[in-house]
C-alpha cells in the first residue's frame, strides 16, 4: 500500500463500517481490473541488495523517478517511501525489505494492464542501469539471509517488525523476503461480492501451485515449491489465511466486519506521527480504549481504512476483492495473473461454471490443499484428482470467460492470450518453481546467482 488514508469522520457504529464496505459495489459496465507486483531490488556486479540510503539505493530510484514521472511524492518522517499517480491512477510502494511495488491503474481490459506493466518495467530499467541496478522477478528472496535484507524507513514496518514475532514464527520472512502479485477486481452487490468471494478463496490455492516461484532461501532449495505459500501458513493467523465464516451460504459485509473488528490493530495515524495499537482489537478502540494514550483517541474512518489494508486473508476484502494466493514472478506472468481471476470472475457464465466446480468443496478440504501445495505444488491432488488436470480445467474456464469479454487487441487477439504462461506450464507439467530447481541441477551447476541473470526483468 502507498500511502495511508487520512479520514477524520468519526465511526460511531459497526452499521457504518458495513456500509463503507458496501459502498464499494458498482455496476458490472464501471468494473476495473488493479494489478500489483514486487520485484526484489539488486546490484548487477555482486547481485547484493540495494539499500535505501546512499547514492546508488532505493531513494535515489525513488526521486529519480519522481523526476521523470511528475507524480506526487508520500513523505515519512521525511523519508520518500512511495509516489502517487494523478487521480489515483498507480502508485509506488515500498515493501518492508526494499521489493520496489507497482500498484496499477484501474484499467478497463487487460492489454491495458499488460502495457502499463511494460511501460513500468521499462522506466525501472532505465533508472537502474546507470546505477548499477536490476530487478528480479520471483516468489522468494533466493540468496540473501534476514540479517543481510535492507530495512525500509516506513513507520507502519518498525510496528508490524516489533509485532511479528509475537504472533508466528515467518511473519518477518513474510515482510522482508517475500514478492506477490496481485489483481483487485469489483463486485456490483454483496450478492456478487459472496459469489466471488467464495470461489476465490476456493481456488488461491490453486493459485498458489500455478504461480509458484520461490524454491530456494539463502542460496540453496528449501524443499518447497512455494516458500511463499509456506511462510503464509504462519504469519499473525489472526489476520491471515482462509476465512471459515466466508464459506457460508449467508457470507455478507457484515460477517467481514465483526471479523476485522475483532483482528488487533497495527497503528492509527494521528497528525502525521503512527502511534502502535498492537495491545487490543479495532472493536476495542471503537470502545474508547485508546482514551488517555491518545489525545485525538476517537477512531476515525482513516482508521478503518488502514485497519482493513493490514488484514492478510487469501482474499482480501475492501472495496473490492484482492486476490493474494500467488508468488511474484517475470513479466508475462503479471499479465497471466490478472488474466486467469478476470476470466473466471468477471464473466457470468464463468463464474458460474467455477462456482459449479467448487460449490461443495468444505473448508476443511481447502484448508489441506492450501498446507499441502507449498510443498507439492502442481503435484497435490484433491480429491483423488491431480491439480494438473484441475489447473487445465479452471484455465479453460477461465479462458472461455476472456472470450467472451471480448477484449481486443489492435492484432484482434482476446485477452485469453495472456494465459499463455500457464498454457505451457500446464503442457510440460512443469512450473516456475520446477523449472528453477532444473536449472539448479543442471546449467546453474548450484550456483544461486544465475538466478539473478535468468529470471531479472
Amino acid at each position: 500500500m502507498a500511502r495511508d488514508t487520512t479520514d477524520s469522520t468519526l465511526v460511531s457504529s459497526k452499521d457504518e463500517l458495513i456500509a463503507y464496505l458496501d459502498a464499494g459495489s458498482k455496476p458490472e459496465e464501471k468494473f476495473r481490473i488493479g494489478t500489483e507486483h514486487e520485484k526484489f531490488v539488486f546490484f548487477s556486479a555482486d547481485d547484493s541488495p540495494v539499500p535505501y540510503f546512499g547514492d546508488a539505493g532505493i531513494k535515489t530510484i525513488l526521486d529519480t523517478m519522481q523526476a521523470r514521472t511528475g507524480w506526487e511524492p508520500i513523505i515519512d518522517a521525511g523519508n520518500i517511501i512511495g509516489l502517487a499517480g494523478p487521480d489515483g491512477m498507480g502508485a509506488i510502494s515500498l515493501e518492508p525489505g526494499g521489493q520496489f511495488e507497482l500498484s496499477g491503474a484501474p484499467l478497463e481490459n487487460l492489454h491495458e494492464t499488460c502495457k502499463e506493466t511494460n511501460q513500468h518495467l521499462a522506466l525501472v530499467r532505465e533508472i537502474g542501469e546507470p546505477l548499477g541496478i536490476s530487478f528480479l522477478g520471483m516468489g522468494g528472496s533466493p540468496k540473501w539471509t534476514f540479517a543481510e535484507t535492507p530495512r525500509m524507513p516506513k513507520s507502519r514496518y518498525a510496528i508490524m517488525s516489533r509485532y511479528m514475532p509475537k504472533v508466528g514464527t515467518k511473519g518477518l520472512d513474510m515482510m522482508y523476503r517475500t514478492c506477490t502479485i496481485q489483481v483487485n477486481l469489483d463486485f456490483s452487490s454483496e450478492t456478487d461480492m459472496r459469489r466471488k468471494m467464495q470461489v476465490s478463496l476456493k481456488l488461491q490455492a490453486l493459485s498458489t501451485a500455478l504461480f509458484a516461484s520461490s524454491p530456494f532461501t539463502e542460496a540453496k532449495p528449501n524443499g518447497l515449491k512455494s516458500w511463499r505459500g509456506d511462510i503464509w501458513r504462519d504469519t499473525d493467523n489472526q489476520r491471515a489465511g482462509l476465512l471459515p465464516f466466508a464459506f457460508g451460504p449467508d457470507f455478507g459485509f457484515e460477517h467481514y466486519v465483526e471479523w476485522a473488528l475483532d483482528a488487533p490493530m497495527y497503528f492509527v495515524v494521528r497528525d502525521g506521527k503512527y502511534h502502535d495499537c498492537t495491545h487490543i482489537t479495532f472493536r476495542q478502540a471503537m470502545a474508547g480504549a485508546l482514551k488517555g494514550e491518545l489525545a485525538d483517541w476517537e477512531i476515525n474512518m482513516g482508521d478503518w481504512t488502514n485497519h482493513l489494508s493490514t488484514l492478510f486473508p487469501d482474499v482480501r476484502l475492501k472495496r473490492f476483492l484482492e486476490m493474494r494466493g500467488a508468488d511474484g514472478g517475470p513479466w508475462r506472468r503479471i499479465c497471466a495473473l490478472p488474466a486467469f481471476w478476470v476470466g473466471l470472475l468477471y464473466d457470468a457464465s464463468a463464474l458460474d461454471a467455477a462456482e459449479a466446480l467448487t460449490r461443495d468443496w468444505t473448508f476443511d478440504e481447502v484448508q489441506v490443499l492450501r498446507d499441502t501445495v507449498p510443498v507439492q505444488g502442481m503435484d497435490a491432488s484433491f480429491r483423488g484428482r491431480s491439480l494438473w488436470d484441475l489447473g487445465r480445467e479452471v484455465v479453460d474456464i477461465s479462458r472461455t470467460g476472456l472470450k467472451s469479454r471480448a477484449r481486443f487487441n489492435s492484432s484482434g487477439q482476446d485477452e485469453g492470450v495472456f494465459l499463455a504462461p500457464l498454457d505451457e506450464m500446464i503442457a510440460k507439467k512443469s512450473t516456475l518453481a520446477d523449472d528453477m530447481l532444473s536449472l539448479w541441477k543442471g546449467r546453474w551447476a548450484g550456483d544461486i546467482d544465475n538466478v539473478f541473470e535468468d529470471y531479472q526483468y
